[in-house]
This record gives C-alpha cells, structure tokens and sequence, in this order.
C-alpha cells in the first residue's frame, strides 16, 4: 500500500503541437483551473454586479489569526529580478472537499452522514506550487489515516482535546478549517500558504456548469454509499454522478481509501480537460455560470477571500503546463493494530513532507 504517483495532462504532446497562444490558453486552464477562469471574465469587463455577486459567495475564515506564532516556519521566497508584480514564490495550498450538512442540497447529496452537522474533510489535497510556479506537485492524504489530532481553538473560546491516532477527516468534524489545516501542519511539518474548501454542492453545480465530465472505469460500480450505479465503459456524468464517482470506494480496487484517491484524480484532470475543452473565454455567461458555481460553494482563508486575491493567484499559474503538474498519494501502510486504518510509511513520507518545504 505504498503512494501511487503519476502525471496529469496526459495529452500534453498535443498540446505542444498547437500554435503558442492556443497552448498558452489551455494550459492556463487546466493548471489554474477556475480561478484562472474567474480572472479572465474579470479582465473581459463583466459588469460591476457580476463582480459584487462573485466576491460576495466567498467564504472566509482567518486561519492565521486562529493559530497564531505556534506554525511550522513559511518557505523562504528568493525575490524576483523581474519588475512583475505576480507573485512566484513557492506556495502550499490545502483543498478540501467537505461533506458538510449546511444546506438542503448538501444534505439531499449526503453530506455529513456519519460526522453529525459539521461535516468531515472527505477529500484532502495538498497542492504545492515550485518556485517560478513552472510546476506542482498534488498530495492526496488518505481520509482513513490515523495521526495526531492536536488540540485546536474553537471560535467559541477554549480548545479541542487533543487525540492519539485520530482519523484524518475526524479534525475538520470537530474544528473546522481551523483544525484541519493544525492537524495537516502537525502530520507534515509544512506550513499550509492558503486554505480552499468546496462542498458537496458546489462540486456538482461546478460540473453541470461546464456539461459534465467524461470518464472511463474499469469495471461495474454499484455503492449504495455513493449512490452510484456505472457500467464498465467510458460515460458523459453529470454533477450528481461525478460527486458519487469521487465518493465511490466499495468494490473498486481493494475496497480501501486509495482506489478511492485514484478515481478523485481521474475526476479532477477529467474536469479540468473539460474546462479547457469548453468554449469559455468566447462565452461570457457559460463563463459567468462556471465562476457563479464555484464561488457560490467556496471557503477560503482570508488571504484568498476576494475575487482580486483569486485572480492574482490565477496570474501566477499561466506559465504551468499540465505535464509538469505531479500527483502523489501519502506513502501509507496498514495500522498494524487496525487493518481497516492505516498510517504513514516513514521515512517515505517524510522524505515527500520535505520536498514540499
């Protein structure tokens, strides 16, 4: 049960062969993604309400003040020569898709079923963005991990009790973001830059918006957990079906977390190629729609709650082409004392925790 690691973009030679300003545009997609998109409807002069409505749906929750001095160190930044003013330095980024129970459609999609109203972290990400921002490289932490859960500030005053071989998602369950980001900085001793969180909602509004994604799966899926029945083949999914596909787990590979990691980073490249395939530089409400769809849904920490904080970020990203985009999961093997759990396999993963320093 060792990490899997591979590549996205896996049609990158084709991108090379198109001309360099056709190139440029798709890779900005695909790697920035969204956020890229929202800055472009920006720069094509959307109307001052369509600003106001986008910067409006963000959340934010300030993760700095909440944790104070008591944080692994950030990265040093080398300044840049360049009179630019986009920012380059190395970034980590934690993305969290929540199951969070806040909203009739969270709740009819089956947020929270097991984690009571506050919900459970039920994808992690870390994304770590190179120096130069030329390249990525995407961790995927197992939910089922056993850590240490630290002690975290409620915003209601006092702390969480800290817990020995906690599940992973169990700290967002009991402290939000707050604790999902200390509980990432203690298993990695990284500093998490920023804080991005979409729910359940908003991944599915987020793929009808840009007419589903298609993807290709091995063998037949029937999870009543994930409320998702597929044949064996290649399908168009709408919202709904890509949020079963990315919660699916029993029956595919060995029933565990990890086959289910595998389908969540088809499902994201599969989008982003989607992105990229869409004509929405050429269609500003297709493009309004898609950027409604993911604000709509999306916390963040207050460094990134703002439509010019986001499409700063989008800036720095254009110069990263998919095949330099590496995903990765967290080395982990079975808990010796739980075979259902598992922990990390050192010194593998400390060896990745540093490359992202």
């Amino acid at each position: 049960m060792r990490g899997r690691e591979g590549t996205t973009g896996g049609d990158g030679n084709e991108d090379e062969d198109e001309g360099a300003g056709a190139g440029r545009r798709s890779a900005a997609l695909r790697t920035a993604g969204l956020v890229l998109a929202v800055a472009l409807l920006l720069a094509g002069g959307a109307a001052g309400w369509a600003y106001w409505r986008l910067d409006h749906n963000i959340t934010g929750v300030d993760i700095d003040q909440a944790l104070g001095d008591d944080r692994p160190p950030r990265g040093m930044t080398t300044p840049s020569a360049s009179a630019s003013p986009v920012p380059s330095g190395a970034l980590n980024i934690l993305v969290l898709g929540s199951d969070t129970r806040s909203g009739a459609e969270n709740q009819r999609l089956g947020g929270g079923e097991d984690g009571g109203d506050g919900g459970r972290a039920d994808t992690a990400m870390i994304v770590h963005l190179d120096a130069g921002r030329t390249a990525a490289t995407v961790v995927s932490i197992p939910r089922d991990t056993l850590v240490r859960r630290p002690a975290c500030p409620l915003p209601s005053g006092g702390e969480t009790a800290p817990r020995r071989a906690a599940m992973f998602n169990s700290a967002y369950a009991v402290g939000g973001p707050v604790c999902a980001v200390k509980t990432v900085e203690e298993l990695t001793d990284v500093r998490m830059d920023h804080y991005v969180e979409l729910d359940f909602a908003g991944f599915a509004r987020l793929v009808d918006a840009v007419g589903g994604v298609t993807v290709t799966v091995e063998q037949d899926i029937d999870d009543e957990d994930s409320h998702l029945r597929l044949d064996a083949g290649t399908h168009l999914l709408d919202g709904e079906q890509a949020l079963g596909l990315a919660r699916t787990r029993k029956g595919v590979g060995d029933g565990s977390d990890l086959g289910r990691i595998e389908l969540q980073q088809t499902l994201v490249t599969a989008l982003l190629e989607r992105i990229s395939s869409t004509s929405l530089l050429t269609s500003p409400t297709r493009l309004y729609e898609v950027a409604d769809a993911l604000t709509g849904s999306l916390t963040t920490d207050t460094g990134l709650d703002s439509l010019a904080e986001l499409t700063g970020l989008g800036r720095s990203l254009t110069d990263l082409s998919p095949g330099s985009v590496r995903t990765v999961t967290m080395p982990v093997v079975p808990a010796p004392w739980d075979r259902n759990r598992v922990i990390a396999d050192e010194p593998e993963a400390g060896r990745l925790w540093a490359s992202l320093r």
